[in-house]
């Protein structure tokens, strides 16, 4: 019998079916602890699936561990991140400045080429179309002189105006409230120990560029110095031989130019009191001068008919011809160019390299007197304002006139009046251009031909407001 029957028949399994029953175990084994760890896996599968509360909790715990990671910044990643920081801190810093750099450099270019055309006298701002016509209401009437104000000057600051009038007097007005600041009463002749002051017609004055001095001249050939803050006297000048008819300071210095009746002009030197030099060519009594920075002057001749320029170092002289009858005013509107008046009634632009005006206006003011005997008004004051395209002109028909330079001082246009009654003496621009101060009198300043009893002897402060500039589209 064979073994394997034997094996059956006594209830053992052979060899063979051992090793496949033993198999047969391991795999339900695993199977088994498959099943199980499938059952586990899938009952927490299904728990995170189907439990609301536990994932309501998951998501602010991960929102917390982000937090913590970004608050355990390691010191290393600090330093980077405020260098960082720091970096572009002076990126923008840099970037500002080279802005302000660039705006600072523009403005000093701007300067600087402004300084070059002011030197060379070709530096022309067009203001004259801004201006609008004053409100007659608007105009301030400022009365103190019993007698016809012969000239004016106002501070460099525009703060304070100085009149003098034929009462001898001189007055230091307040700008802003129109008070009277101080009055230099009139000094009697010959009276011993009394204020010093003027006992004449007070002709002409000038004030520093720095507004330090204060220079005025009259008819008793004096030329006296004044502190213009305190209006205490400093000095008194003498030399000229007849009335004194015109002062200027040199700009920048405390160089004093004077001419007279005389026919003659002098220099001063005020800081130290002193005289410097006397020049002579005119043939008849000189009627005003003014002078800018360069070392030299300009006079309006009289009677003599003439304009001229005086090149103080070389001592000479240019000589200038166009009016027809007594240049009687005149003003520099830059180093190199001039506007003058003359009581044939016309008003003429100079350039300092031609003899002929550049510009001649006759009838400036129109005409007076009966038909057929019409005579001109004379032009009694000009004004500039300096470096500018506009001129002022005063005489006593009534208004004071504001033209405008066209281009290359070559023409004169009218822009509008400003009705003011009586003879306008003297006329001064602020430096700002903001307003015009008139010196107006019953009568011309220089004598007693006419008298205008409507008239007011006053200083007229006549605001000069300025049309807004139109916005570029867009902006």
């Amino acid at each position: 019998m064979p073994a394997t029957a034997v094996a059956r028949k006594r209830g053992k399994p052979a060899s063979g079916e051992r090793a496949g029953a033993g198999a047969g175990k391991r795999r339900r084994k695993a199977d088994s602890s498959g099943d199980k760890g499938k059952s586990k896996g899938g009952g927490k599968m299904n728990e995170e699936i189907s439990s609301d509360s536990e994932s309501e909790s998951v998501a602010p715990r991960r929102a917390e561990e982000e937090e913590q990671e970004e608050l355990e910044e390691t010191a290393q990643e600090r330093k980077l991140r405020l260098a960082k920081l720091y970096l572009e801190q002076l990126r923008e810093q840099e970037e500002e400045k080279a802005e302000a750099q660039e705006f600072a450099e523009d403005q000093v270019a701007g300067r600087l080429k402004e300084d070059v055309l002011e030197q060379r006298g070709r530096l022309q701002k067009s203001v004259a179309k801004e201006i609008q016509a004053p409100a007659p209401g608007d105009i301030r009437v400022l009365r103190g002189h019993q007698l016809s104000i012969t000239c004016l000057v106002v501070t460099p600051d525009d703060l304070a105006i100085f009149s003098a009038a034929k009462d001898c007097t001189i007055i230091k007005w307040s700008v802003e409230s129109g008070r009277k600041l101080h009055v230099i009463p009139r000094a009697k002749k010959g009276a011993e120990g009394q204020p010093p002051g003027h006992s004449s017609h007070v002709l002409c004055m000038a004030i520093s560029s720095d507004g330090k001095y204060l220079a005025s001249g009259d008819r008793s050939k004096l030329i006296l110095i004044w502190e213009a803050q305190s209006c205490r006297h400093l000095y008194t000048f003498t030399g000229h031989r007849d009335a004194v008819s015109g002062l200027a300071f040199r700009r920048g210095t405390h160089q004093l130019y004077s001419t007279s009746h005389d026919r003659s002009v002098k220099v001063w030197n005020v800081a130290e009191n002193s005289y410097v030099e006397t020049l002579f060519g005119h043939q008849d009594a000189v009627a005003a001068l003014d002078a800018l920075s360069r070392e030299c002057c300009v006079t309006a001749g009289g009677r003599d008919g003439t304009v001229r320029v005086w090149k103080i170092p070389e001592e000479s002289q240019l000589v200038f011809y166009g009016h027809q009858g007594s240049i009687d005013s005149i003003q520099l509107v830059n180093e190199e160019h001039m506007v003058s008046g003359a009581d044939d009634g016309s008003v003429a632009l100079w350039g300092l390299s031609k003899k002929r005006p550049l510009a001649l206006r006759r009838e400036a003011h129109g005409l007076r007197g009966e038909p057929g005997l019409e005579q001109p008004f004379w032009v009694s004051s000009v004004a500039a304002l300096l470096n500018t395209d506009l001129v002022a002109t005063g005489s006593h028909s009534s208004c004071v006139r504001l033209w405008q330079c066209g281009e290359g001082f070559r023409q004169l246009d009218l822009l509008f009046d400003i009705p003011l009654v009586g003879f306008i003496n003297s006329l001064k621009f602020s430096s700002s251009g903001d307003f015009l101060v008139a010196g107006v009198g019953q009568e011309h300043r220089l004598g007693r031909w006419w008298r205008i009893k409507e008239a007011r002897n006053s200083v007229c402060i006549i605001p000069l407001p300025r049309a807004p500039r139109p916005t570029a589209a867009g902006s």
